[in-house]
C-alpha cells in the first residue's frame, strides 16, 4: 500500500467531489467552506488546511477526508470504544429478561425464549455495525 502525503486544501481551487466522481467543489464566497455542484454537499475546511469534513451527514462519525495532490482519500475513523456502553445495555436487558422468563415460566419454555432472544440480539448487533459501517 502507497502511503499518500496530504496536501493542504486551497480554497481558491475546484476539486473533484468526494462523494460522486463527477462533481466539483466550489468554494462558497465568505466562508470556509466547499459545496458540490452535483451533489449539493457541503464541506468545511479543517484548521490545518489538509482535510475536509462533510456536514449534515447521517453517518455516525465523522467523515473526513485528505487531499493527496491527486483525489481524496477517506481517512478511517472507527472508534469501537464509543460501542460498548450500547452493548452492555443490550446484553443487560437480554439477561434482566431472561431472568424474569427463568422465574415465571416453565424451564423448557425459558430456554427456548431465552435462545431466541439471544439470537434476536445477535441479529440486531449484526444489523446495527452494518448500518454504522457500510459505504
Amino acid at each position: 500500500m502507497r502511503f499518500h502525503q496530504s496536501c493542504s486544501v486551497n480554497l481558491s481551487k475546484n476539486y473533484p467531489c468526494p462523494c460522486r466522481r463527477r462533481g466539483r467543489l466550489i468554494p462558497i464566497v465568505l466562508t470556509e467552506a466547499l459545496g458540490c455542484d452535483r451533489c449539493q454537499q457541503i464541506f468545511i475546511v479543517h484548521e490545518d488546511q489538509r482535510a475536509i469534513e462533510q456536514l449534515a451527514t447521517v453517518y455516525p462519525s465523522r467523515r473526513l477526508w485528505r487531499w493527496t495532490g491527486s483525489r481524496w482519500q477517506l481517512k478511517k475513523n472507527h472508534i469501537p470504544g464509543q460501542q460498548w456502553p450500547g452493548i452492555v445495555a443490550l446484553l443487560l436487558t437480554v439477561f434482566i429478561g431472561w431472568s424474569f422468563l427463568a422465574l415465571y415460566s416453565p424451564l423448557i419454555l425459558s430456554i427456548i425464549l431465552g435462545i431466541a432472544i439471544a439470537a434476536a440480539l445477535v441479529f440486531f448487533l449484526i444489523y446495527s455495525f452494518w448500518l454504522s459501517y457500510r459505504r
